[in-house]
């Protein structure tokens, strides 16, 4: 909207407007549009949702530590997503498909949290939605998101083929390989590239929805995703880098840049209420449109297959709870003392605040090794 006034309209009457063509400029003020959006927002939405008594219900089973937080205001992820669309829509070419794809998945799953966290309220107890259900309706956002990335492959905006780390020269393509075999069957083809979509980017919002237990862990991990693949979406959309780093160009994916800033900027904000101790929690609502949100710019970039480095932390957080689930069916025993893996060092001894910012560090780590495996390749 800016970009389109500020750029588009007045670049010829005003000289200096002519910066807002550049990515990197509009992506810093995305950013700190998203921030100061969600300082200055916050307030407001805690204490509406304090006002309707809208408070997150506490499992029992769960550490005891945690009932003390039993009340404390959530689906705060509303906050999150105001901050992350608002100023992507005012500072990203709204003429670019790939923003209106990442909008469009940040407000389904936001949606889809919204509906689950509001029937806990409404039951006034820690289950919503039921898992078919939700996971239903993740696999069905997925799905209109893999459609829409088909889609703009007839127009080559867009490859089905993957990218493939440490291996510069193989980039299967779910597509054409699936047709090659059985030209028959072509309706089918897409088949492969589709439930692949839908894995990762369903995988992406449960495991950043299952990392979201202590005060700040999610949240603050989904800055350091988020800051990496503004890095991989950038260099992505850059003719000079994506050369030299022997990526696939695609000059469309370079406004994507500008989400991810917005991504960083909101969830910066949102951190500053929801540090130890948390004035407000996200909810479903904020985790699965994070997720959401990571996972189909991993998608689009075609960084897939480095997602679970870029997410390292959220990743070891979802293998935790299916070792622990599996394990426990299969053999009658328990793996960690409780699942996902913060839970299991919280009953170890470890303080909250402890265990925080050693998963902080942990998730740094992996998107410093997701950022250096473009070049070893």
């Amino acid at each position: 909207m800016l970009y389109w006034l500020l750029f588009v309209k007045l670049q010829h009457y005003v000289a200096p407007f002519r910066i807002f063509r550049y990515v990197t400029f509009r992506t810093a003020f995305a950013s700190l549009t998203a921030l100061f959006t969600a300082l200055i927002v916050g307030p407001l939405v805690i204490n509406r949702l304090r006002d309707f008594q809208i408070g997150q219900y506490i499992r029992e089973e769960g550490p005891k530590a945690h009932q003390k937080k039993a009340g404390t205001p959530t689906m705060g992820g509303l906050l999150i997503v105001i901050a992350i669309v608002v100023p992507t829509l005012l500072w990203a070419d709204l003429g670019n498909r790939f923003v209106w794809i990442a909008v469009f998945s940040t407000c389904a799953f936001a949606a889809i949290g919204f509906t689950d966290d509001y029937t806990k309220v409404t039951r006034r107890r820690n289950l919503g939605l039921t898992g078919r259900a939700k996971l239903g309706l993740q696999i069905a956002t997925s799905i209109v998101i893999a459609s829409m990335l088909i889609a703009m492959q007839a127009y080559n905006l867009y490859s089905t083929k993957l990218i493939v780390p440490f291996l510069k020269q193989f980039h299967p393509d779910l597509v054409m390989s699936t047709l090659e075999k059985y030209p028959h069957i072509w309706p089918l083809a897409f088949l492969p590239f589709i439930a692949f979509v839908a894995f990762v980017i369903v995988g992406a919002s449960n495991a950043v929805n299952l990392t979201d237990g202590l005060d700040g862990l999610a949240i603050g991990c989904t800055v350091i995703a988020a800051g990496a693949l503004a890095v991989l979406t950038y260099v992505s959309g850059h003719a000079t880098f994506a050369t030299y780093l022997e990526l696939q160009r695609m000059p469309q994916v370079a406004e994507l840049t500008i989400f991810c800033g917005a991504m960083v900027g909101a969830s910066i904000g949102f951190l500053w209420y929801n540090a130890h101790p948390a004035e407000v929690f996200m909810g479903d609502v904020g985790s699965l449109a994070l997720g959401g949100a990571i996972g189909t710019v991993a998608v689009i970039i075609k960084q897939e297959l480095l997602l679970p480095f870029i997410g390292g932390v959220f990743v070891i957080e979802a293998v935790s709870v299916i070792l622990q689930v599996g394990s426990y069916k299969l053999r009658k025993k328990r793996i960690f003392k409780m699942a996902p893996l913060h839970h299991h060092f919280e009953l170890m001894g470890w303080s909250e605040s402890k265990i925080i910012v050693r998963f902080w560090i942990a998730s740094l780590i992996f998107a410093l090794f997701a950022l250096t495996t473009l070049k070893l390749r």
